[in-house]
């Protein structure tokens, strides 16, 4: 049974195919002293120039990715994880944690960096989130993460880009030695 026949069998019931995808918008909270993040409007044809089909069908078409598909799962180095449509940065790598699901996971977003729908794909409501900049669909945020948030934010790794933390650069004279003379 596909999705166009669940929903005209919910309106049956006088749940009409609006209700089945519609969505409440839940602003997110910026960070302290800094504003929310600029919005980012393109059309679909600037879209789908900037992004690859599927970061497309991810982002702006609320799709999702395979299971265990992202290279994301196993990174391990310090860094953050930025939104692929407009680079905003979401999450620290000392947020991502294994979940077993397949797909990067998180317990903490940055400050702001995430907005939230409730979404009824499914039928049974689900808890959306997307970039606050550029309003793309990231993945869906459930009450069965570590301590001490109790959140996993289960994001699609084709909407996300890894950014390393920069190198620790020393001080030029820690390691110089006296030139002889």
């Amino acid at each position: 049974m596909n999705r166009r026949h669940i929903i005209s069998l919910l309106s049956l019931f006088g749940i009409g195919a609006k209700a089945a995808t519609s969505v409440t918008t839940v602003a997110a909270t910026p960070a302290a002293g800094n504003g929310a993040p600029t919005t980012l409007r393109l059309s679909d044809t600037q879209w789908r120039q900037r992004l690859s089909p599927a970061a497309f069908r991810v982002l702006r078409e609320e799709g999702t990715e395979a299971p265990g598909s992202s290279p994301l799962n196993s990174e391990k180095r310090q860094g953050s994880y930025h939104c692929a449509g407009c680079n905003l940065r979401l999450f620290s790598s000392d947020a991502k944690f294994e979940s077993g699901s397949g797909w990067p996971s998180f317990d903490t977003p940055v400050a702001g960096a995430l907005g939230t729908r409730t979404d009824y794909k499914m039928i049974l409501p689900r808890t959306e989130y997307h970039c606050a900049r550029c309003e793309g669909h990231q993945g869906h945020v459930f009450n069965d993460g570590p301590r001490p948030t109790g959140k996993r934010y289960c994001n699609n790794g084709v909407a996300l880009t890894f950014v390393a933390a920069a190198a620790r650069t020393q001080h030029p004279r820690q390691h110089t030695r006296p030139s002889p003379q």
